[in-house]
């Protein structure tokens, strides 16, 4: 009898230490959830850029893990700013700035959306008011010009072409002004209101406009359009978790098969979203090379 109250007793010892023991052992903590940061270029309104994108961004954050934030980048040039601090981890760039970007600093490029109407690209405009008198290179001697950022395709490297291929090699001095406007909205809008006499901007921006303000497609007339070059696409820093990137990847190429993710895509205004590679810049390239650009030594902030 005596025995068994021992062994009852060192059972109930051993049982005690080892709750006790157990209780000692601190809760493991969940890992932390890593940000990405994605910029976001002041192509238009800065709202609507982030009623546009914040659907997006909340349905990546759920199918990746990761907590991916807007962010607005305040000119184009400040996205290679942004990268080189790690201020920023990925955005949605133009292709311009991403051949800029690429050339400079090896990001990669990941996905573009697709259109409702199967669209997967953009062009820029060269325009004027209808009124204005203006309807070739003789009648914009003296003028003023709208450029929008030196980073971009549409608003930019367009109206740079444009003056080489017509002979005028110093078109600063051609013009009686040229200014950047920062956003294609305001490019487009300056024109419109006579703040200046000749414009440029993507067509989709201006496209867009007009469908809520029937006086762009009444008022202004279009004199040049660009190649075809990708749209706004996401990349990303080339040094990013390559399990996050490939994560962001499949997410949004996987969005149209899902749900929620056509939900995403409808109020996004696009049917799907695309892989895209650095060979899809080759137009963009190529207009680089024939205006004489060198990326590698280009100087990307306003002058």
């Amino acid at each position: 009898m005596a025995r068994r109250v021992v062994i009852i007793l060192c059972l109930l010892l051993c049982t005690a230490y080892g709750c006790k023991n157990q209780e000692k052992i601190p809760p493991q903590k969940a890992p932390p959830v890593p940000d990405i940061i994605v910029g976001l270029l002041p192509e238009q309104n800065i709202f609507h850029q982030v009623e546009r994108y914040q659907p997006v961004a909340d349905y990546l954050s759920v199918k990746t893990g990761a907590m991916v934030r807007l962010k607005i980048i305040p000119r184009y040039g400040n996205i290679i700013d942004s990268i080189v601090s790690k201020s920023i981890d990925a955005a949605f760039v133009g292709s311009f700035t991403y051949a800029l970007a690429h050339t400079k600093l090896g990001v990669e490029v990941l996905a573009r959306p697709e259109s409702l109407d199967g669209m997967s690209t953009y062009h820029g405009l060269l325009f004027v008011r209808k009124d204005s008198g203006i309807k070739t290179l003789r009648d914009m001697k003296g003028k003023r010009f709208a450029f929008v950022d030196k980073e971009t395709t549409a608003g930019y490297l367009l109206p740079v072409g444009y003056f080489k291929t017509k002979g005028i090699k110093n078109y600063k001095k051609y013009l009686k002004e040229v200014y950047f406007t920062g956003t294609h909205e305001d490019a487009i809008y300056d024109v419109l209101n006579k703040k200046a006499d000749i414009g440029a901007a993507k067509n989709t921006v201006f496209e867009r406009l007009a469908v809520s303000d029937s006086r762009i497609s009444d008022e202004l007339m279009i004199l040049e359009r660009s190649p075809e070059v990708p749209e706004n696409a996401l990349a990303v820093r080339k040094d990013l978790n390559g399990a996050l990137k490939e994560k962001l990847k499949q997410s949004m190429l996987n969005m149209e098969q899902d749900p929620e993710g056509q939900k995403v895509l409808n109020q996004f205004g696009a049917r799907k979203f695309i892989e895209t590679t650095d060979e899809d810049y080759e137009p963009v390239y190529k207009y680089i090379r024939n205006i004489g650009l060198d990326l590698r030594t280009f100087d990307h902030l306003n002058e």
